[in-house]
């Protein structure tokens, strides 16, 4: 905003206003004065006391003037670069997604968003990096389910907790999963179960990486099915989707951008859908209510986050954008085509999803008994 003042200029102007409301003390008698002190001891503490209220009083003013020119600028926000870390590598899901907001943000608040990408620790590096960054709306989160439900899944104390240590800013998208097996080993959901129960030494679940909606699902799957067979980790989708093409397991549950490819293939089959209606990318492909196992939903989701406390005139301006960007035909189109929906639920109803996600997987963790790791 143009002529809006410099921080400098607005100190200036604060400690101006001090200076001219400042009354000065009401001189007293010299007859009084000396009466009353007597002592000279009394005179030098008097007169630090003084000194004490003026100095508190600068005090107040100077932070006030800061206070005033940090609300002037949260409201000309953003006037700098931004900066979003993704905490994966380059190329995975996450990355994808962010990059994609990256360039319809950058639109949106007439400023450079670019990505930056900080792996490790289970995306813990990137993220800690942003909760120990300025709250000033130019170093921000995007991150995927997982990151909600470390504190739920992780055996390891986190150096941050992911409700209180953040600024929820938005639900970006989510998507169901995609149940897929091995060609031979079923042909309906119920078959599956079946078969499990069966011969149980036969069967069982692969995923792509511990805690990961993939791994909770396929447990709750375990718990609804009554199934006693084993969840086999893997360090990423790519090998357990080769043991699944190879019959070394028997059903994995994942997105519909890297699932429903292998599944039109021919490669492996799907059984059925992790939401409660049918997806316009895979469309004969039947819920798991339609497969008689009830009301069983779970997503794969992405949000965006920022340090705590960002100022609420920040905040308010980046969760605008992120609805503005998702009221975009294309960009609708763009996340459908991933299996996902645009969401862009802010403020107190972002942290309710979160909470009720961080519900749901605790209560998995403890129905099937699952040590952390």
């Amino acid at each position: 905003m143009p002529g809006t003042p410099s921080l400098a200029q607005l100190v200036l102007q604060v400690l101006g206003r001090c200076r001219r409301n400042a009354r000065p003390a009401a001189r007293v008698p010299e007859a009084i004065t000396l009466q009353r002190l007597r002592k000279r001891g009394n005179m030098h503490q008097t007169r630090i006391g003084s000194m004490i209220q003026r100095m508190n009083a600068l005090s107040a003013c100077i932070a006030a003037a800061f206070l005033a020119a940090s609300i002037a600028r949260a409201q000309d926000y953003p006037t700098n670069t931004i900066r979003i870390v993704v905490p994966f590598t380059a190329g995975g899901g996450v990355d994808v997604v962010a990059r994609k907001m990256a360039q319809q943000l950058s639109e949106k608040l007439g400023q450079t968003v670019y990505i930056e990408n900080k792996p490790g620790a289970s995306g813990n590096i990137g993220a800690l990096s942003v909760a120990q960054a300025s709250p000033d709306g130019y170093t921000l989160l995007i991150s995927a389910s997982t990151f909600a439900v470390n504190p739920i899944v992780s055996a390891e104390h986190l150096p941050f907790d992911p409700l209180n240590d953040f600024s929820q800013l938005a639900l970006l998208a989510k998507g169901p999963l995609l149940f897929i097996v091995y060609p031979d080993a079923a042909s309906s959901v119920q078959d599956f179960i079946t078969k499990a129960k069966a011969t149980p030494d036969k069967y069982n679940f692969g995923t792509g990486g511990y805690g990961s909606a993939g791994h909770m699902s396929a447990e709750a799957l375990k718990l609804r099915g009554k199934l006693d067979i084993p969840v086999i980790l893997y360090k990423g989708t790519g090998p357990a989707f080769s043991d699944l093409i190879g019959g070394h397991i028997s059903g994995i549950l994942d997105p519909l951008i890297t699932s429903l490819p292998l599944a039109k293939s021919g490669k492996v089959k799907a059984l059925a859908i992790s939401d409660d209606k049918h997806s316009p990318l895979a469309p004969d492909v039947p819920t798991f209510a339609e497969a008689g196992l009830g009301n069983f939903v779970f997503y794969t989701w992405y949000g965006l986050w920022g340090p705590a406390h960002l100022p609420p005139a920040v905040a308010s301006k980046i969760e605008a954008a992120v609805r503005d960007v998702g009221k975009s035909p294309d960009v609708q189109k763009w996340f459908a085509a991933q299996g996902l929906e645009f969401s862009g639920i802010s403020g107190p109803e972002f942290v309710d999803f979160e909470k009720g996600e961080q519900s749901k997987y605790d209560q998995i963790m403890k129905d099937g008994k699952i040590a952390r790791q």
